[in-house]
């Protein structure tokens, strides 16, 4: 097993340098982020391993604070008749007092460098180029490390990309990466890691595994991130309440179900945030602005009638037809009492089982009452602009997530896939009704294809 390559994060403090770290590693918990100066004090490691071997090894470091007058304390390091290289000076002035008082904070910052195979230099692309920076460059360059820039923060419309370009070229660092600890690009940590192998030759196989291994890990992340919305459309579209038709219990029922669906959505929130590493309360759903319901029309609808014909063959049909005649009405379907009679009469033991008690609900005046298609294109929409806000946010980002009304004009006027239709006609498919048969194959199938189109 081959050594971790080691990179030393080091800049100027408060530049973002934790923040790359919490992006770059995903974990929102690693060191503390402020907008307070010199908020990392010491030294802190993070590791990148594929199949449990460790590729890359991350130090954050203190932020640089006094570049100029160590600067000028290094050049006075040589005695009569020396010209010291840039390691060597930097190792004689660790070793001298200054590095454990006045220089402290410089001093860790240049033995984690010594120590390290390369370092990434962060800069706030936001910041003017200052002759503090052009002197950071200078002290860190006598560490004899590669160094590799970062221009941070260039998401924000105040950034200074081409000055820092041309300032970082003349000093001879042409090879630099683009990136934003907060909203970092799609292709961010893929650049930054193609951009050092140039740097570092031969890192460059242990480099393309990470590359490899976090495409991937994307991918996956991505299916299984729809395929959770999935599962939430699904569930809601199966979910049903019977109610008496009685004032004051439909106001009860319409409120219950109000509930579960919040709760239900909150669940996915959650599951998403969870997937892609992010805390909680890191996103906001705010109030779901659900209808009045469905009433009493689902049980009929064409997917349930084509259940009770084909599966059960004639039975059902015999039967309704012997009681009163087939009384469909297309369009807000209803059926007459005496056709529901036979229809249960005449249907086999499975249908009882599956569709008597709501048939026999139906003759005693009760509602079925389901999510509305308008709620389930709302859930849809929500949770797909929510997945989109995770994939382009960096795990440095400390304002939440705001889901507002997207404009996705295939939810919010299409029509809705056929997997949320066939749903209504399974209410066993949904985990918020009583008996849910939640690994029947064919709500597997039909979670498989909603995914597809999401």
């Amino acid at each position: 097993m081959t050594k971790p390559l080691k990179l030393a994060v080091v800049g100027h403090t408060n530049v973002g340098k934790t923040s790359l770290l919490r992006t770059l590693t995903r974990d929102v918990g690693f060191g503390e982020v402020s907008h307070r100066p010199s908020t990392t004090r010491h030294v802190e490691g993070a590791r990148l391993s594929v199949e449990g071997e460790p590729l890359l090894e991350l130090y954050d470091t203190p932020g640089l604070e006094d570049a100029i007058a160590l600067l000028d304390y290094l050049e006075r390091l040589d005695r009569p008749g020396e010209r010291l290289d840039g390691p060597a000076r930097v190792e004689r002035f660790l070793q001298g007092n200054e590095a454990r008082q006045r220089f402290e904070q410089e001093a860790k910052v240049l033995r984690q460098l010594l120590a390290s195979d390369a370092g990434l230099y962060v800069i706030d692309a936001r910041e003017p180029v200052l002759a503090k920076y052009r002197d950071e460059l200078e002290v860190l360059a006598g560490c004899g490390k590669p160094l590799l820039p970062v221009l941070n923060f260039v998401a924000s419309n105040e950034h200074r990309e081409p000055d820092w370009r041309e300032a970082l070229a003349r000093l001879g660092l042409h090879a630099l990466v683009r990136f934003d600890s907060v909203a970092p690009p799609q292709d961010g940590e893929q650049r930054l890691y193609e951009s050092l192998a140039l740097l570092l030759e031969n890192a460059r196989p242990a480099l393309q595994r990470l590359i490899d291994d976090q495409q991937a890990q994307r991918v996956a992340r991505q299916h299984s991130a729809k395929r959770l919305i999935a599962e939430l459309l699904l569930d809601c579209a199966a979910c049903r309440r019977s109610v008496i038709a009685r004032p004051e219990a439909e106001a009860a029922a319409i409120s219950e179900l109000h509930q579960v669906i919040r709760q239900r959505e909150q669940r996915c929130v959650e599951a998403l945030l969870k997937l892609y590493a992010f805390r909680k309360d890191d996103a906001n759903t705010g109030e779901l602005p659900l209808l009045d319901g469905r009433w009493g029309d689902d049980l009929f609808n064409p997917e349930t009638l084509k259940l009770l014909g084909v599966r059960l063959g004639s039975g059902v049909a015999a039967g309704a037809a012997a009681g009163a005649g087939v009384d469909l009405l297309v369009g807000g379907i209803t059926l007459g009492a005496a056709a529901l009679a036979g229809a249960i009469a005449g249907g086999a033991l499975q249908t009882a089982r599956s569709y008597g008690s709501r048939l026999m609900g139906k003759l005693k005046g009760q509602h079925e009452l389901t999510v509305d298609d308008g709620v389930l294109r709302l859930l849809a929409l929500r949770q797909r602009q929510l997945l989109a806000a995770l994939e382009g946010r960096g795990h440095a980002a400390t304002a939440r997530i705001k889901l507002t009304l997207p404009s996705d004009k295939g939810w919010r006027e299409g029509k809705l896939p056929e997997a949320l239709s066939k749903a209504r006609a399974h209410p066993q498919w949904s985990s918020m009704n009583p008996g849910a048969k939640l690994g029947q194959a064919e709500r597997q199938e039909q979670i498989d294809s909603l995914v597809q189109e999401l």
